[in-house]
């Protein structure tokens, strides 16, 4: 009898921490005790765009402030609206696909050089970034700097770890995709 108690307790703890695991990769379960913090930068990652400032602007903010493309609607979901900023929960494929993270962030808006983000809940505690936009020569230079914050301390270095890549990454495919519909939409003008 002790080993089907053994059994099932192992059973369980393994449930445990796979639940714990995919909670935090989906951003299900936040985890923000407060206690062990590490910091580590993202970026900076820079993008120069053939097109003006103000339309790069406009490409960044138009999920948030005006109407979103189908696309982005599946991407995008503005839960409150203010004058210079919003809530926002952004969807993001992860695991091949097989599973999405879900974080909620305030984007504020200073046009047209500026749009930050500040992480309200996520599969870490804390992380604040920006999109720095100058004029360069005929384009834009857009900037992608930012921090991650993790708690625990080497635990949480270590999912720092393994979650600023993949947010990178994500970032890098954002900014690819703004170029490219800022560049679009200066040609036609």
């Amino acid at each position: 009898m002790a080993w089907v108690t053994g059994g099932l307790v192992a059973v369980g703890a393994v449930g445990g921490a796979v639940a714990g695991y995919l909670g935090l990769v989906t951003g299900a379960l936040p985890l923000d005790v407060g206690i062990g913090r590490r910091t580590r930068p993202l970026g900076p990652q820079t993008v120069d765009i053939a097109a003006p400032r103000e339309t790069v602007f406009e490409v960044i903010a138009q999920p948030y402030l005006g109407q979103a493309t189908r696309a982005m609607r599946e991407k995008v979901q503005v839960v409150e609206r203010g004058a210079d900023m919003v809530l926002a929960a952004h969807h993001t494929p992860v695991a091949g696909g097989r599973l999405t993270s879900t974080t909620v962030e305030t984007v504020r808006f200073t046009r047209p050089e500026r749009v930050d983000f500040r992480l309200v809940r996520g599969p870490v505690p804390a992380v604040t970034e920006s999109f720095t936009l100058s004029e360069r020569g005929p384009g834009t230079r857009l900037v992608y700097e930012g921090e991650l914050s993790t708690d625990l301390w080497r635990a949480g270095q270590w999912w720092g770890g393994v979650v600023a890549p993949r947010w990178e990454a994500t970032v890098a495919a954002s900014l690819a995709a703004v170029g490219q519909e800022a560049e679009r939409r200066s040609a036609l003008s």
